[in-house]
């Protein structure tokens, strides 16, 4: 998992990511409109939805929020204008971003992304520029407090699963990106469901082939810059290469 990725997870568990609850579900309403009105307004006919959909739940947003955002998608309000962007380029000491985006005003959001990768020493390349740094993945994240090791590990290894990365109080099951819901499902029965326990999240990311290394030194310009493009409106999801160590992540908490 990316050193961004993990900074997010500390932040949440020190409760300061608890203000932008309210711009989460925002950006996870528009995601589920997207989603909806890609197939089918039915999360159990739409891979998409459904992944969006338990991206909702995991956040705790309200059912009636969901349904709400799945209606829109159909016409019933706004959300008809909504489009899907993805931009790439390079920010501080040269690591690789990719941005995920929902706007209504492409214009709009493509000037401000400009704007931020330069603000931060970086600058917004073209369409694939780095693309190739990266593969699409599936991620499950589930506690593992009161899970044996090796008991995960029998569970979890299984076929469409390509790694198993152990934290101190988590897990991240990597898989191919058809096998994310197969393998999904099997660890809630085989293993979850047993223990009381539920995944903490799931979805489709893009992984890093090769993580740069960020000097401690660097950390705080890196972590200013990936939080500055997440922290946008328009923004859905925000990947990068950037791997820095834990020690260094806790101390900037």
């Amino acid at each position: 998992m990316s050193g961004h990725s993990k900074w997010h997870n500390i932040r949440l568990k020190k409760g300061k990511a608890d203000a932008q609850r309210g711009q989460l579900f925002t950006k996870i309403s528009k995601e589920i409109i997207v989603a909806a009105r890609s197939g089918l307004p039915d999360p159990e006919a739409n891979f998409r939805l459904k992944m969006a959909v338990a991206r909702a739940r995991e956040a705790n947003m309200p059912m009636d929020t969901i349904k709400r955002a799945i209606a829109r998608a159909g016409g019933e309000g706004k959300g008809d204008s909504y489009e899907e962007i993805r931009y790439e380029g390079y920010g501080p000491h040269g690591i690789a971003a990719i941005v995920d985006a929902v706007t209504d005003n492409r214009n709009r959001t493509a000037s401000e992304m400009r704007f931020l990768f330069s603000r931060h020493g970086g600058n917004l390349g073209e369409t694939g520029c780095v693309a190739w740094l990266f593969e699409e993945r599936g991620i499950i994240t589930i506690p593992t407090q009161g899970i044996d090791q090796q008991q995960l590990l029998d569970s979890a290894i299984v076929e469409g699963v390509i790694d198993v990365q152990l934290a101190a109080d988590s897990a991240d099951i990597i898989t191919e990106p058809k096998a994310l819901s197969t393998v999904r499902g099997h660890v809630e029965r085989d293993l979850l469901a047993r223990l009381r326990k539920s995944v903490s999240s799931s979805g489709l990311v893009l992984q890093a082939k090769a993580e740069t290394q960020v000097d401690p030194a660097a950390a705080p310009a890196v972590l200013a810059f990936l939080d500055a493009l997440e922290d946008h409106d328009d923004v859905t999801h925000v990947y990068s290469n950037a791997e820095i160590a834990d020690a260094v992540l806790e101390a900037l908490a």
